[in-house]
């Protein structure tokens, strides 16, 4: 069994991402990784944090027990997300190409809460055509056929950048022109993605949704929300990464038919710690109370307004953490497939009352350790 440990990184570091959608342990941002020797046997906690190069024969045998379960346990057929008192939550798969579907599709997913649109132009010298991007969609929506898809548009920039978008030098390129800012200042590539998708839609069966990546304003939310209903997309959405459009959820959820949080870049907004950074890792923790606060504002609003609001970040990989996000107003969850059955499991113990109890537990933290602390108190108390 193989793990990743890195001396660099932060949680929500690509390469952290990536060793999730594989089903990959991974530790990044260890100090002391460089000095483990090669050849070195270790037991690698995820949960825990934890790399222990020194492990008894019998943690070794109690390990391979673990797994041995683990798979056994995955194997099993899986049924519809839900709390415990039958409250459903849809538990969706986090995809970046379509031949990622068949995967997700035998772990269980409900549908695909994130489709990552970037490997289309990730490398290339030219964006692709609407026909190239009509046919990747037609694959994964026809993987999906009755059920949701929500699909991103190009998010690039900061850590992404494409010379045929954006290829000014910025000095802080997370805070400059990405997401849906780089598509209005190319709007012919965003029109092409919007033809594409809708063309895909026409063709197809799935239940097609569509949102806009880093959305901070109320106007960039109409914006985007009414061109997309002007190429015929039927249900808009937008991402909320950033504090500025959780703050102001009622209005923005006023235009969108729906909101995904991004936990990933909502914590690097409001931690003010860049997410590529192992330096400042330690601020990078979905589970710190101002986060939550965040979460649950647009949570709240989306109950009020009654439009769904889904969490399309690492934190709803997290058992425990996406206990808690469903008390704060999740209607659904979205994640690498490697993680489903983890989180099915987990949700499937507590009733919504319950996991408002233990969110309200995390909000009354100082910080994201306590905040962790006081909802596994919560949750082992019911």
């Amino acid at each position: 069994m193989l793990a990743l440990v890195t001396s660099d990184g932060g949680p929500t570091s690509h390469t952290a991402i990536l060793a999730r959608e594989k089903g990959i342990v991974a530790i990044v941002g260890a100090a002391d990784a460089v000095a483990l020797a090669d050849g070195t046997t270790v037991i690698v906690d995820a949960a825990a944090g934890t790399v222990n190069d020194s492990p008894t024969s019998e943690e070794l045998a109690a390990v391979a027990e673990r797994i041995a379960s683990r798979a056994a346990e995955d194997a099993r057929p899986a049924g519809p997300g839900a709390l415990a008192d039958g409250t459903p939550i849809s538990l969706l798969a986090n995809l970046g190409k379509p031949a990622d579907a068949a995967d997700a599709v035998a772990r269980g997913a409900e549908g695909v809460g994130l489709f990552r649109t970037e490997f289309l132009f990730l490398g290339a010298s030219q964006a692709p055509t609407i026909e190239q991007q009509r046919a990747a969609y037609v694959e994964l929506l026809g993987a999906f056929e009755g059920r949701k898809v929500v699909v991103r548009l190009l998010d690039a920039g900061a850590d992404k950048p494409l010379a045929f978008l954006n290829d000014a030098h910025e000095e802080n390129p997370a805070l400059g022109l990405r997401g849906l800012r780089a598509l209005r200042a190319s709007e012919d590539i965003l029109r092409e993605q919007l033809t594409a998708l809708a063309e895909a839609d026409a063709a197809t069966a799935a239940d097609l949704w569509v949102m806009a990546p880093m959305v901070t304003t109320v106007e960039e939310t109409a914006y985007f929300t009414t061109l997309a209903k002007e190429f015929g997309l039927k249900t808009a959405g937008v991402m909320v990464e950033v504090p500025a459009s959780a703050l102001l959820a009622d209005r923005v959820l006023a235009h969108a038919d729906f909101a995904s949080i991004g936990t990933n870049d909502l914590t690097q907004y409001t931690m003010a710690a860049d997410r590529l950074l192992g330096s400042v890792a330690g601020f990078q923790d979905p589970w710190h109370p101002a986060v939550l606060r965040l979460v649950r504002e647009v949570g709240e609003a989306g109950a009020r307004l009654g439009k769904p609001v889904g969490i399309c970040g690492e934190a709803a990989a997290d058992p425990l953490l996406a206990v808690v996000l469903v008390g704060l107003g999740a209607t659904s969850l979205s994640m690498a497939p490697s993680a489903l059955s983890d989180v099915r499991r987990s949700i499937s113990q507590h009733t919504l009352e319950d996991a408002r109890r233990i969110a309200a537990s995390a909000l009354l933290a100082d910080d994201a350790a306590g905040a962790r602390a006081a909802a596994k108190s919560a949750a082992s108390a019911h």
